[in-house]
């Protein structure tokens, strides 16, 4: 490693294979929603796509909060808050509008119906995860929403603590907050004290831990010594999928492989995944993710009803309901989100 490769890191401003590696996050939780029960093995694993969802929006936040801090010497909230709010609210909004239009079609005594008007405050308020009731015998409309709270409350808090504190001081207490997170998994479960301090996402600490030590030249290269190899993330993923595999997996050591595996994306910008995480397919994909996160369940009821008789047919929805997903996810990015996200960027600082 010559010594430019941390100054190289600094200076990317764009991680090319951040949009492939969410391709490989999205696809497993489509493959997820179109399962109609939960299933053994490796092919029930698709909740672990939002883990790595998370890790990336750990890492990514808070290298976007570090550099600002770097060059300006601050970080501006209101900014931040701003970006976040034009690039995750109006489609999120949209979406939770039309689910409210269907509900409201729906006959009056369906407690499908009754539970999404009751919950509808909470998910409006990004707080569903804590207080909503997911313990119910009937689907539950809208309940993906939940990983959406979990972003939305990491960012109400996280980047006032990379404000206040030093890089290894913030790398502390997001140490801290993983251990009392992992404590309350295991001894305060039930109470909505405990819902509140779980619904802290490791994967996501993982990630701005990554961040936080990518930041410093110290632990730049030591990382760099293990990870920055064109072999590193190949095997890291290859780990990934072992862990999977595994049936007894810690999962702080499978979230702990998922934070290694987009260090080996973003520590060099050409790796072992090169070839596939930038190539162009993968990458649109990624690209539109977010969209296709808040409308694939759309497309599986879309299917669903057409071919009713395939309803229960993991495969036959996944692979049906997909292209439909991504069309509307790309007519989402390009007509609906797109003006929000150029309003977003005019508000970025020069450089970052």
């Amino acid at each position: 490693m010559t010594e430019s490769a941390h100054d190289r890191y600094l200076a990317q401003r764009h991680f090319g294979s951040l949009d492939g590696l969410r391709c490989l996050s999205i696809l497993p939780v489509i493959w997820h929603h179109a399962t109609p029960r939960p299933l053994p093995g490796i092919w029930g694993k698709g909740p672990a796509g939002v883990d790595l969802f998370f890790c990336i929006s750990g890492f990514l936040i808070t290298t976007l909060l570090l550099r600002e801090k770097a060059r300006t010497g601050k970080v501006l909230l209101g900014a931040f808050y701003i970006r976040r709010a034009l690039r995750i609210l109006p489609l999120y909004y949209a979406v939770l509008l039309s689910y409210l239009l269907f509900a409201l079609s729906l006959p009056a005594a369906l407690p499908q119906r009754a539970h999404f008007l009751r919950t509808l405050p909470l998910y409006a308020s990004f707080t569903a995860n804590w207080f909503a009731d997911f313990g119910v015998p009937h689907p539950i409309l809208f309940s993906f929403a939940w990983s959406l709270c979990v972003e939305e409350q990491f960012y109400a808090f996280w980047p006032w603590l990379v404000r206040w504190f030093s890089p290894r001081s913030a790398l502390l207490v997001m140490c801290a907050l993983i251990a009392v997170d992992w404590y309350a998994e295991r001894n305060a479960a039930g109470s909505y004290a405990g819902r509140i301090i779980t619904s802290f996402a490791a994967p996501i600490g993982f990630g701005a831990l990554l961040a936080l030590a990518l930041s410093e030249r110290s632990g730049f290269e030591a990382l760099f010594r293990v990870l920055g190899k064109a072999w590193s993330a190949p095997l890291a993923l290859a780990a990934v999928f072992a862990l999977l595999l595994w049936p007894v997996a810690p999962l702080l050591v499978f979230q702990a492989a998922l934070a290694m595996l987009v260090c080996t994306c973003v520590i060099v910008e050409r790796h072992g995944l090169s070839w596939l995480l930038r190539a162009r397919a993968v990458s649109y994909v990624g690209a539109v993710s977010y969209g296709l996160y808040l409308l694939n369940s759309t497309a599986l009821g879309i299917v669903r009803r057409v071919f009713p008789e395939h309803a229960s047919a993991a495969g036959f929805v996944f692979f049906a309901s997909l292209p439909l997903a991504l069309l509307l996810a790309a007519l989402s990015h390009r007509y609906f989100e797109a003006p929000f996200l150029r309003l977003r960027d005019r508000a970025r600082l020069p450089g970052t």
